[in-house]
């Protein structure tokens, strides 16, 4: 072979290599299993992925269900993590946002990501972007599901710092139930002359609550004081 030969195809194997890496810095499609970092966002190969048209509450975010807090967040997270969990997750770039991710629409298991925890009232329409999944949306408030079952501060809203008022009303006299948290960790509920029930401070903060029934409290994980 001469070295004009060997130099031709040098250089047409040159430019087929740096074709195919042309391609794929192009591509506009990330795959692979997915690391969940909240309920909107995923990470696939060191790559932070926020998921096209919708908004799911933060993962400290809480939300109401009558008088009972609830951790969205983290049920919207844990969901979220069931959905890609041990599957292929192949997400379809739209855009970058402002701190780098790559916004996209994402599928697992045959199944749109975004439209799924729309549909199950754990992350919203976020129409500021895309009304993709708006009639989704509407599905979900009509039957009650997620956050639709009560009541709850949009994310976009929560991250400028709003937040539900979760006191108890003083108009409410039924609600005299004290959910007090141990320093065990331990949750425990007082009744109205209960042994420790006019010593028990309630700290809202630290998440106590009151109850309007033992009912709530026993269905919200509480048990009762044994004295």
């Amino acid at each position: 072979m001469s070295w004009i030969t060997s130099l031709k195809i040098s250089v047409l194997l040159v430019a087929l290599f740096s074709s195919s890496i042309q391609v794929a810095a192009a591509s506009d499609v990330i795959s692979g299993l997915a690391r969940v970092v909240d309920g909107d966002t995923l990470e696939i190969s060191g790559q932070k992925i926020r998921i096209h048209g919708i908004d799911a509450p933060e993962s400290r975010q809480t939300c109401l269900r009558g008088s009972v807090e609830w951790l969205c967040g983290k049920e919207a997270s844990q969901v979220m993590r069931s959905l890609v969990n041990g599957a292929a997750t192949t997400c379809e770039t739209q855009a970058r946002d402002r701190y780098g991710r790559f916004v996209s629409r994402c599928e697992a298991k045959g199944r749109d990501l975004g439209e799924a925890l729309v549909s199950m009232g754990l992350a919203l329409a976020y129409r500021q972007y895309s009304d993709e999944y708006v009639a989704v949306e509407a599905g979900a408030k009509a039957s009650r599901f997620g956050m639709w079952s009560g009541q709850f501060v949009p994310p976009w809203e929560w991250r400028r710092g709003k937040r539900l008022d979760v006191s108890p009303s003083n108009d409410n006299q039924s609600c005299l139930i004290k959910g007090n948290i141990s320093r065990s960790g331990e949750r425990i509920f007082h009744v109205p002359g209960g042994q420790y029930y006019s010593r028990t401070k309630i700290s809202p903060e630290k998440g106590e609550k009151y109850f309007c029934s033992e009912e709530e409290a026993i269905s919200a994980g509480w048990r009762k004081s044994l004295r």
